[in-house]
Formats: C-alpha cells, structure tokens, sequence
C-alpha cells in the first residue's frame, strides 16, 4: 500500500524547523541503453521499455554471457566534435553528450560564468576500455609506432572530469570518484561539498561504458553477469529467479547548483539535495554484517528526516539473491516490511557501473517532478525472502511525491545513499 507525503509527515507528530538551504539540480543530461536524452529515456522507463538486447559491439557467442544493455542510436559525429574523435573512447563521447545536455537544460552557458566558478567532478570505473584495447591491438600486431598518442589520457579513468573541463572551460575545482556503480551519488556528494566551500556549479554524475571484448573478460571475471539468453529473463532483482544482472553503459550527468545562486538567475530547479551517507562493508569471512542500512539511515540523518518522510526508494538491485536479500532486510530494517515503494528502473538498462547511480539519481527526480514511481521491468514479484513493495509490471501514480532515497553498492564493499527533494 502507498503511504502518501502528506500521511507520512502527519506520523511525524508536525512541521519541523527549517534546514539551510541544500544546493539543487538544474540540469540533467542521459545517455541510456533505452532512451539518448533524458525526455526520451524518461519516457521509455515509464513505459517499461528496456534497452536490454543481445550483444553487438563485438562478437559475444564464444562468451557465456550475451547479453547487454547497449545504446544503438548513438552516433557520435552528430554529437563531439571532430577534432575529439579521435582521441575519446565511446565512454568519453557519451559523457560529453550528457554534459551538453545537462548545461543546456540548466540555462547555464560556461563561458558567461566568472573563472573558477564552475567545475566538473565525475564517477569513473573501467575507463576508456574500448579505446585501450584498440591501442594494445595495434601495439603488439603492428608496433610501438601504431599507437596512439592520445592512449596516455584516453583510457583513464579521470579522462572525462578532463574533457568536460576542457570544452566547456570549467577551470574550478574538478575531481573524479572510483567506487563502481556507488560512484555516481559518490560524485554528487563531492560536488555538493565543493559547492559548500564556495564553487557556484558543477557538472556531476557518472557515466560509463566498457563493452568490448577486454572489458567483457573484467566484467566475466567478476562472476555476477547473468547467462540467460532472454533478455525478459536475464536481470531480475528482488526475484526468486535472480541470476545475477546484464552490463550496460551510459549514465547521467546534472548540473549541481548554489540554491541562492540558481534562485537569482531564475533557474528552474528539479529537486535539492539535502543528504547522503557513504559506507564500508566489513572485509569478507570477517562475520561483520553489510552496512547500507548505515549509510541510509545517515544520509536520512543528514537531511533531517525520518523515514516516515520517504515517499520512494531506488534501489541498487544487485540482482544475485543475496546481495537482494541483504538490501530488502536493509530497506525493511528502516521502513518496515513493504513499508514504502521500491523501485529499480535500472532492470531496463542494466548496471552501467559509475553511471548507474547517477541514472538512477536522474529518475528519481523525475520521479518527484512527474509524481511517479517507474516500474522495476520484468520483475512479476519480489521473493517471499524480500519483504519489501516493489513496484512492479507498471508505473504507479504517486501524488505528494516529495522525498526520495537512493541507495547504490560498488564491488569492494563500497555503500553510498542519498536523499532528493522535491523543489519548493
């Protein structure tokens, strides 16, 4: 059952004092296997669409896992410059995408901000995978000579805090995050204290993408991708069924302002981010229990709410029964069991590792703009052992959507949770 904003602030026993102002999102900018822009991927997530399919990139029949969340529609002459083609990966070239797009959503243009005002803090992961294994192909078939020059910075993992940087002549403080698929609230968190200490904007979030023949092995090595071959079948978090998940690539960037600064120029506002918490999971065989729960009740702490004041939480859906299992007793742990509405839109894209919690970060204030909560795809109910409401089959209208947690776990035992707010 939905429990109402309005209901669960009722349960809080009244109005609590106000909370300074936390910075705000003004701008997104998406790059996802089922949608190339944020109004397109936004709608195909409320329309349960995935853009989960069989490998194209590269030929995967020799490989036990074959499926993956790939974007098909980008064609990246439409959208980099010429000249940086040939020195960025796709990883890159997607994340300049979603930098454009999230300054232009914002109303923001660089070259008309003060020097040193504006800086870019990103989550990275693999790098530029794709662009290193070219390099190393031409290096051992043709010779030292063969190899690009732009292999020092392309296929590292910082290369695009340093590209966005550079186009957009963000000279302030940049940084760039390495916590796997947490790394995308990661960035934002960094963002957010970057802002505190005085920068009036940053571009921020994750995105990803290492689906190659090289990146492939990493992502096997792992042991998590599932070996289903129908892709209806293969990503089922919460589900008796749960296999383990499908890698994707793509992510979000948003433009993370001052509030006093985006309220005098005017700037419309999607949400603030008012709390967030990371943690770390004790060393494995040391008996220690996981500790997301910590960082979701921190990050609740840190905004000044309560749980009854959460309206949805997106969840990071490992999609191995127990990792789900740990994350539904974490959410039932704060809310109760089926207590509040859980989501997993990222059951149509895959995981996209540092972009998958910045999508999920996007989603989340759409959610809150919308007033309502997209479907976790393919999933027909949670397993008796995840005791939480998930929602399910289709989109559900949630009037008086205010307050969102996003929750996200990064191999190595990284935790990460935030918390968004509705704008006004």
């Amino acid at each position: 059952m939905t429990v109402h904003a309005t209901e669960r602030a009722a349960r809080t026993g009244g109005a609590r004092s106000a909370a300074p102002a936390a910075p705000v999102v003004t701008g997104i900018g998406v790059t996802a296997p089922n949608g190339l822009g944020t109004e397109a991927w936004w709608a195909a997530v409320l329309r349960g669409e995935s853009g989960i399919g069989p490998v194209t990139r590269f030929d995967a029949g020799q490989y036990p896992a074959k499926l993956a969340g790939e974007i098909r529609d980008f064609a990246p002459e439409r959208h980099v410059p010429s000249r940086l083609l040939a020195q960025t990966d796709q990883m890159t070239r997607l994340a300049l995408t979603a930098a454009d797009e999230a300054l232009a959503d914002a109303g923001v243009d660089p070259a008309e901000l003060p020097a040193y005002a504006a800086g870019v803090v990103t989550a990275g992961s693999a790098g530029g995978f794709e662009f290193g294994q070219r390099e190393l192909q031409a290096l051992w078939s043709k010779g030292g000579q063969y190899v690009s020059a732009y292999q020092s910075f392309a296929w590292f993992y910082a290369v695009n805090t340093g590209q966005i940087s550079i186009r957009n002549g963000l000279r302030g403080p940049s940084g760039v995050l390495v916590t796997e698929q947490a790394g995308g609230l990661d960035a934002v968190a960094q963002a957010r204290r970057q802002i505190r200490k005085g920068v009036r904007l940053l571009v921020t979030g994750g995105v990803d993408s290492s689906l190659c023949p090289w990146g492939w092995a990493a992502h096997l090595a792992g042991g998590e991708l599932t070996e289903v071959a129908d892709p209806a079948r293969a990503y089922l978090p919460f589900s008796e069924a749960a296999s383990g998940h499908v890698a994707g690539e793509g992510g979000a960037l948003l433009v993370l302002e001052d509030a006093d600064a985006a309220e005098a120029r005017g700037a419309r506002v999607y949400g603030t981010v008012p709390g967030y918490a990371a943690t770390f999971d004790p060393a494995p065989g040391s008996g220690g229990a996981p500790r997301l729960r910590a960082a979701a009740e921190q990050a609740l702490g840190e905004a000044g709410l309560t749980p009854a004041e959460v309206d949805v939480v997106f969840a990071d859906a490992a999609g191995r029964r127990d990792a789900d299992r740990a994350e539904a007793e974490a959410v039932a742990g704060i809310f109760g069991e089926h207590g509040v509405p859980v989501t997993a839109p990222k059951t149509m894209t895959g995981r996209l590792a540092a972009g998958g919690a910045a999508l999920d970060l996007a989603a989340a204030l759409l959610a809150l703009r919308d007033q309502v909560i997209p479907p976790t795809a393919h999933v027909t109910a949670p397993a008796g052992d995840c005791p939480i409401d998930l929602v399910t089959a289709a989109r559900r209208p949630a009037e008086g959507l205010r307050t969102a947690l996003v929750l996200a776990r990064g191999r190595g035992g990284f935790n990460s949770a935030m918390v968004v707010r509705a704008a006004g």
